[in-house]
């Protein structure tokens, strides 16, 4: 095995980095944004219903030939 070179980013990261470093007001809005759709409390009891009510799923869904179960 060859060597591996932990220090490489990408042009994309290093992107993100230089505009972070920019605009540091966008760490603010970057938490409410995952706030919105992300930070969510979980519900025990709405989770188990979903579980509950799954249907059984077919041996195989994707082979158009099959007809069976």
């Amino acid at each position: 095995m060859g060597i591996v070179d932990s220090t490489y980013e990408s042009d994309h990261t290093k992107w993100m980095r230089e505009m972070m470093a920019k605009h540091p007001e966008w760490a603010e809005e970057q938490q409410k944004g995952r706030a919105l759709w992300w930070d969510k409390k979980q519900e025990p009891e709405l989770c188990q219903g979903f579980e509950q009510s799954r249907e059984a799923q077919k041996p195989y869904p994707y082979d158009v030939n099959f007809f069976g179960a």
